[in-house]
């Protein structure tokens, strides 16, 4: 098997932390992929990952040639495509995951597939928190402040946080005015689908974040059930704006103490910790910030 495959196999054993994994994403028997690690680790002459039956790690060897693996098959990728890469169609299959791919992405998408025949996408929607290494992902967008994950970063902007109910809950139990009205009512708990810590209420106040614990009956873990429960009088949400659109045109959401909102939450477009993009991601990564910033109305 050529060097640079045995390269490429390795680095996305250690991406996706198993063999099974690994063959699948790359299309390859798993028997192919533990004989071109087992083929590689002959040739360095060091043991380059702990295998065991649940989950397959590198050693510190390892760690370290997968770095220079990244580097050596961006280099060799990047030289195949010297004279044609400006000339070259954007193609092959993108994977992204990402809640905002029902609302805003899924859309908007013919556009860009009609723009770029040789692109396939697997769009995913999920409220779980991405990893992007273990998922096979190319990028996510991240809402919230981020960890030092040593994935590159692309800034967004900022998304727009409102608090709303629905007319049927207002008739009911009234509209609160201010954050001391909170106590009297009602909230649908959100509990975070990687932690399982519910989120307390939020709001700005002369320029400092403030928070609450709401009292609820219904804890719910996915953005979906959270607007449902909303719509259904269940009680109070805190959500972004473009989420709650359709439903406050239609009367359905009322928007509540729009001078208390909650600060507006970073958004981050997320790729893998590569040297070099890939054609496709880079036009996709462009084409999905222009589309952010417009539908989103996020600010810089």
């Amino acid at each position: 098997m050529d060097r640079i495959d045995l390269f490429r196999i390795f680095a996305r054993v250690v991406e996706c932390a198993s063999f099974t994994r690994a063959a699948d994403t790359l299309g390859l028997p798993r028997s192919s992929v533990s004989s071109a690690v087992a083929e590689l680790e002959q040739r360095i002459g060091a043991r380059l990952l702990h295998r065991t039956t649940r989950k397959v790690s590198p050693t510190h060897d390892g760690a370290a040639f997968y770095e220079r693996c990244l580097r050596v098959v961006a280099d060799v990728e990047e030289a195949e495509t010297l004279f044609r890469h400006a000339a070259a169609e954007p193609s092959g299959r993108l994977r992204v995951p990402g809640r905002i791919g029902r609302l805003i992405i899924a859309p908007a998408l013919p556009a860009f597939l009609d723009r770029y025949p040789q692109i396939d996408v697997d769009l995913g929607v999920t409220d779980r928190a991405i990893n992007l290494i273990a998922d096979s992902a190319d990028c996510v967008v991240r809402v919230g402040p981020l960890g030092d994950s040593g994935l590159i970063a692309r800034p967004l902007g900022y998304l727009t946080l409102i608090n709303v109910a629905s007319a049927g809950f207002l008739v009911r139990h009234g509209m609160p005015q201010t954050p001391d009205d909170l106590g009297a009512h009602w909230a649908v708990n959100y509990a975070s689908p990687s932690t399982g810590r519910i989120e307390e209420w939020e709001w700005c106040e002369q320029g400092a974040s403030r928070t609450i614990a709401m009292r609820g009956r219904v804890t719910v873990n996915s953005a979906e059930a959270y607007i449902a429960c909303c719509l259904a009088g269940l009680g109070l949400i805190q959500i972004p704006a473009y989420d709650v659109k359709r439903h406050l045109d239609a009367g359905e959401l009322v928007e509540l103490m729009p001078q208390h909102r909650a600060a507006p939450m970073p958004m981050t477009l997320l790729y893998p910790h590569r040297q070099h993009l890939s054609r496709r991601l880079q036009v996709f990564a462009d084409w999905l910030t222009a589309l952010l910033k417009e539908k989103l109305l996020v600010a810089g």
